[in-house]
């Protein structure tokens, strides 16, 4: 049983980790707004939490402009979708096991 939680990614234990990675795992890439509406969170949670995926280099992040207002946007790198695919295989796993 403890075999199924090694691969258990403890960036993901916080449920708002773990669902900005679902959202960017289904969507080429979400913008803040976008991210902070589906997730219900505010701004500031959302900034700490992709800051620390960004960290990671599960997450990259891209400042820009629309016309004269700014647009931050996000987007799951190959490790990120690597590592958050591994996670999620090995919650199957225990919960396979159990």
């Amino acid at each position: 049983m403890i075999e199924a939680f090694q691969n258990i990614n403890k960036a993901f234990e916080s449920k708002v980790r773990l669902g900005i990675m679902a959202v960017l795992m289904v969507n080429e890439e979400a913008d803040f707004n976008f991210l902070k509406e589906q997730l219900s969170l505010t701004d500031g949670n959302l900034a700490s939490h992709t800051r620390a995926l960004e960290e990671l280099k599960y997450i990259e992040c891209i400042k820009g402009f629309v016309g004269r207002k700014p647009r931050t946007v996000f987007r799951a790198t190959k490790l990120g979708r690597d590592a958050f695919k591994s996670h999620i295989e090995a919650l199957e796993n225990f919960l396979k096991s159990t």
